[in-house]
């Protein structure tokens, strides 16, 4: 590991922390992130040219693994009539094509850099339409870093939020309401807390707190709810989109957002997300409406080719998401499996490609039950797989992802190793 301990030591030196989101600097786990030189299909090289099969795959996007050589050509050529032209081209059109062909409820869509720009554009946009100005947001849903979504829940069954960072004014902390996700007696506490709510965000299949879907009952009681209150439902499938299903989570629910936010996948790996609703409030923002948003990066070619050429693959693969929910299953069987084999408890979710996993004794419905989880165990074995070659995320709190590349044989390569790393773990206490 000597290049990457060189690297973060040097990176300390002129980046807040070593790194560029937070989750990488290994706080959660201990020990030194590895900085990645390549990656090729399933699997990860770093500095010290240690390899690696990678349940991250940049926390998403690569449903098609690393360096796709379909998506790699047709950015090549994109890339050669240039970068960036702060003008219209007819690659966002064609995009949003798809989008709206393909995503129940989404008739006109607006492309952003990331997830943040989108759920924000979202909120300004649910605000203006409703003409109200508090939210609802749960508890262990992850919607960007914008001022109006850092904030945390208090120890009511539904509270104003208290901010979670330096920075964030009370005056816009207090706008915005925190229940407790899958429980729909806390989210009608928020309702009855403000007669001032514009728009509810959630994530239908939350990734950001472990993988912990939405309960069906709820999230259609949910939508239920924010359509006799004239509130705005914005459905956050930045990481559930192209991801769970080819129409996200309305496979598994059936439920329809106002708007949704979209990133991730449709980008194929490079800077790029959406968000998108009816006409009806689309049509409210610039240059059309009054609800301003821009930016200059915002569907470049070069990100809009590798959602295009990403969509196409996927669309062209019949089979690819009931082979790849498959691989999930088989994983999340054997390391249940293994936990329990040497006296653990593991709690397993699966959604299309995306699996999750908690050290815990109990299902994992909500942040307050995820909490609950081992994870001072969760560091240690995720300590010993670094060492035998297998990369997942540096948190207990993040979800794996299954990729094309990936096969059987590999699913049970790392059900073997998991096995070895709790027996060893077993034997070290």
């Amino acid at each position: 590991m000597t290049h990457s301990i060189n690297d973060f030591n040097e990176a300390k030196q002129v980046i807040p922390g070593g790194v560029n989101s937070p989750v990488r600097a290994f706080g959660a786990v201990g020990g030194t992130p590895r900085f990645i030189k390549k990656g090729e299909g399933a699997y990860l090289v770093d500095e010290d040219d240690n390899v690696y099969l990678d349940f991250v795959q940049s926390y998403g996007p690569l449903i098609l693994g690393h360096a796709n050589h379909e998506v790699i050509r047709c950015v090549s050529e994109v890339m050669q009539n240039g970068f960036s032209f702060g003008a219209p081209t007819e690659m966002e059109t064609e995009l949003a094509k798809q989008l709206v062909s393909l995503l129940p409820g989404i008739e006109k869509v607006r492309f952003v850099n990331s997830g943040t720009e989108a759920t924000m554009s979202a909120i300004r946009l649910a605000r203006a339409y409703s003409g109200k100005n508090d939210i609802v947001k749960f508890s262990g849903c992850y919607h960007g870093h914008s001022d109006s979504l850092l904030v945390k829940a208090g120890s009511g069954l539904a509270t104003f939020g208290a901010t979670s960072s330096l920075g964030v004014p009370e005056d816009l902390a207090k706008h915005t309401l925190v229940a407790e996700y899958n429980s729909i007696e806390s989210f009608k506490a928020a309702l009855d807390l403000s007669k001032d709510i514009g728009c509810v965000i959630i994530e239908p299949i939350a990734g950001n707190m472990g993988l912990v879907p939405a309960n069906k009952e709820f999230l259609l009681e949910v939508r239920e709810l924010c359509t006799k209150n004239n509130i705005v439902l914005i459905l956050d499938e930045v990481m559930s989109g192209f991801r769970a299903s080819l129409t996200g989570s309305y496979e598994y629910y059936g439920v329809e957002g106002d708007l949704c936010t979209y990133g991730k996948v449709i980008g194929g790996g490079l800077p790029l997300a959406a968000f998108g609703g009816g006409d009806h409030i689309m049509k409210l923002l610039s240059p059309n409406g009054g609800v301003y948003q821009a930016g200059t990066l915002s569907g470049n070619p070069l990100a809009v080719s590798a959602g295009l050429m990403s969509l196409h693959l996927i669309k062209e693969d019949k089979g690819l998401y009931k082979r790849l929910e498959s691989l999930a299953h088989r994983l999340t069987k054997g390391l249940k499996e293994g936990a329990s084999k040497h006296g653990f408890s593991l709690q397993t979710e699966v959604r299309g490609s995306m699996l999750g996993f908690f050290f815990n004794e109990h299902p994992v419905t909500n942040f307050t039950k995820a909490c609950k989880s081992d994870t001072e165990l969760y560091a240690r074995w995720h300590a010993k797989m670094l060492d035998k070659g297998v990369y997942f995320a540096p948190s207990q709190f993040e979800t794996s992802f299954i990729c094309a590349p990936m096969d059987e044989a590999m699913m049970d390569e790392v059900i073997l190793k998991s096995a070895e790393a709790l027996q060893e773990i077993k034997h070290d206490a």
